[in-house]
């Protein structure tokens, strides 16, 4: 039987695999949370931040016109991954690197056209965040990613990681530029940050699920300063590298990267590792 998310199962006593519930166990549609996890997140944070950046600067849209543009190509990667059966390393990644360009331009949207104050939308999107999670787990009893297993969680999903990098692009812009830290110092802070969430969960018990989320959203900014730090002048601040070299060095690593992930399967939740999961 082929598993399809788009629709739930019938269990069958052909099919041991599928529960009661009608969720089959070890088809995650999201990959294990490993050091290749993290590292291609935090590139593809830093391209949504140049990327945003250069197709600003370059395609000759607007911001407007490019939020469209991008949103259209992140609806179009999102119904591919929706109908995917199980996790796929190139589709999934690319949703990932759209929807860090799209939660960026949504922030610069609001600071740029709309005038909003980075400390409003800072504050909104925490709160949007918020409302996500609560509704998630009132609906799922869940927040874990080693369960994304049926349309409804990955859709929560989804909108918690738009919301995790729209808010992770206005805390590191509020950070970097109003506080006057500069590219480099601002990376070093959200570093530690994710260092000390990681400390927090490994030596005092912090629970996994919010370890995992509040590193995800840090890691946003962490990637931003990383991108400005590589790109922007260095009357800035930055190296001066320019957003077309920096966001093809960046995008040459990913998809480096996915191709290993792709064949290697490395990353790809097996089922006794998801049964074991409890969070």
């Amino acid at each position: 039987m082929t598993y399809e998310t788009s629709r739930t199962p019938t269990p069958s006593a052909a099919d041991p695999q599928v529960s009661p519930s009608g969720r089959r166990p070890g088809w995650n549609k999201v990959p294990e949370v490993t050091v290749y996890f993290w590292v291609i997140k935090v590139l593809c944070t830093t391209v949504g931040e140049t990327a945003a950046d250069l197709l600003n600067e370059k395609a000759g849209l607007g911001l407007t016109g490019v939020s469209v543009l991008m949103s259209a190509l992140l609806a179009v990667v999102l119904v591919v991954q929706f109908r995917t059966s199980a996790y796929r390393a190139g589709v999934y990644w690319l949703a990932v690197a759209l929807i860090s360009v799209v939660g960026t331009l949504i922030s610069d949207n609001l600071t740029d056209n709309m005038g909003v104050p980075l400390e409003t939308s800072t504050t909104v999107f925490a709160i949007i965040l918020a409302i996500v999670f609560v509704v998630w787990y009132r609906r799922e009893r869940t927040l874990s990613i080693h369960h994304i297993d049926t349309t409804s969680r990955e859709s929560y999903y989804w909108l918690a990681v738009l919301f995790t990098f729209a808010l992770g692009t206005a805390a590191g812009d509020l950070v970097s530029e109003r506080m006057d830290l500069g590219y480099w110092l601002s990376a070093v802070l959200f570093g530690l940050s994710i260092a000390a969430v990681a400390l927090a969960h490994f030596a005092l018990g912090l629970d996994a699920v919010w370890s995992f989320w509040i590193a995800y959203i840090l890691t946003r900014p962490l990637g931003a300063s990383i991108g400005d730090y590589l790109s922007q002048p260095s009357g800035d601040g930055g190296l001066g590298l320019g957003t077309v070299i920096t966001s093809a060095l960046f995008l040459v690593v990913i998809l480096g990267l996915v191709i290993y992930l792709s064949v290697t399967r490395k990353d790809v939740a097996q089922p006794q590792n998801a049964a074991r999961h409890a969070v």
